[in-house]
């Protein structure tokens, strides 16, 4: 078993603390980030699982993107990754959801550069989503997107209590 994250550990410890569920949509990163997850201990009180959603098919049917950006835009897209998120925490029951989409290469995908990956977090009140710009072999790029995943929700955490 491999040591957790820093950035995995944060992210459960912070859910932990606010009492929220999570969850995960993927497609970059094929798993990896759900992984990332889990390999904490003490994920179980605040993962609730997530769903790996490499061709479009899944992204639809699954997670509910819509047939016609993804056929208009391709997967390597913010909106795309928003939708993801949110569907991810629709179907899964969760306050909180992160998605990852990009293209990890070797090739450029639906017209986007190797390394452009866009991340989506859905909350309770409301999405956003991160354009990374991550450079390296397929490895890398996928790596940086998960670490960048998992810092992104946890700061979407604690975003509220920092706005008070």
């Amino acid at each position: 078993m491999r040591q957790p994250q820093p950035a995995a550990r944060a992210l459960v410890e912070e859910a932990v603390r606010r009492g929220v569920t999570i969850a995960t949509a993927e497609s970059l990163t094929g798993g990896a980030l759900a992984a990332a997850v889990v390999d904490v201990p003490g994920a179980s009180a605040c993962f609730e699982g997530g769903v790996v959603a490499y061709a479009n098919r899944v992204k639809t049917e699954v997670l509910g993107v819509p047939a016609r950006l993804l056929a208009e835009r391709g997967s390597v897209d913010p909106d795309v990754a928003v939708a993801m998120a949110e569907g991810a925490r629709r179907r899964l029951g969760t306050e909180w959801a992160v998605a990852t989409t990009g293209a990890a290469g070797p090739e450029p995908h639906d017209g986007k550069p190797v390394g452009t990956v866009y991340l989506g977090v859905a909350g309770p009140d409301g999405s956003a989503v991160h354009e990374l710009v991550a450079s390296g072999d397929r490895a890398g790029i996928r790596a940086a997107a998960v670490r960048a995943a998992l810092e992104r929700l946890t700061a979407a955490l604690v975003l509220p209590a920092n706005s008070q």
